[in-house]
């Protein structure tokens, strides 16, 4: 599935732009904790390459960013994109649909029972905003460090941390991390932690203007519920 993910970045110009990317980061001349890059990319194209990498992509999105990561890493590598690079941990990948197959099984929506939205696959949901917060600061990625000086981890770029889709900001920063060779605590290397912007915002079902609207309904009763939807 590698291969086919090279491929397909060759055919479609998104290896072009990596290549630009990884140039923006390595003129910075600044060594960062985490890489990040935004791959979009067109399932059906991609299913129609390999069926197995387009189910992955759609089915199994965060083992499927771990496949781009590894092709990155090592494109990376080979062609001498980023001096500073020393780990494939350093790469986060988000995997950015053009869009999704026109099937219900892909429409999120909570106005239908049972709500069987266990999987963490892609969806897409339409509704309305109903309440916006502000922007906020949020941990993309954090660099740790043994604290016992004698391990060979405590420098370098060994213990990465990168916030995955759906994780709280505890599981990306913490202070009860340990090192899996001699098991001293973890800490935080302050000066390499990436921060992003994020955005909760509350949204209702796009249903609910039927109800808005004074449409007839055959239910004598209903509830409209909002759910939350947090922007990163």
């Amino acid at each position: 599935m590698r291969e086919v993910a090279l491929v397909y970045l060759d055919r479609s110009g998104g290896l072009q732009k990596f290549v630009h990317d990884c140039k923006r980061y390595n003129d910075s001349k600044q060594s960062y904790a985490v890489y990040r890059f935004i791959i979009s990319i067109n399932p059906s194209d991609i299913a129609e390459l390999d069926a197995t990498l387009g189910n992955y992509i759609l089915h199994n999105p965060l083992q499927a960013a771990q496949i781009f990561q590894s092709v990155c890493f090592i494109a990376i590598k080979t062609l001498s994109l980023i001096e500073q690079l020393q780990t494939e941990a350093q790469i986060s990948i988000l995997l950015k649909p053009t869009h999704l197959p026109p099937l219900p099984s892909y429409v999120l929506s909570l106005s239908a029972y049972p709500f069987n939205y266990t999987s963490q696959r892609f969806y897409m949901s339409e509704g309305i905003v109903i309440a916006m917060g502000t922007v906020t600061k949020y941990t993309q990625g954090a660099r740790f460090l043994c604290t016992e000086e004698t391990c060979p981890f405590s420098e370098g770029f060994r213990y990465i941390r990168v916030h995955c889709p759906g994780a709280t900001e505890s599981a990306t920063v913490r202070t009860d991390f340990v090192c899996s060779l001699c098991s001293s605590p973890l800490q935080e290397d302050m000066k390499f932690r990436v921060l992003g912007d994020k955005q909760i915002v509350e949204m209702i079902d796009a249903k609910v203007l039927n109800a808005l609207k004074g449409c007839s309904s055959d239910k004598s009763h209903f509830r409209i519920q909002a759910f939350t939807v947090f922007l990163r």
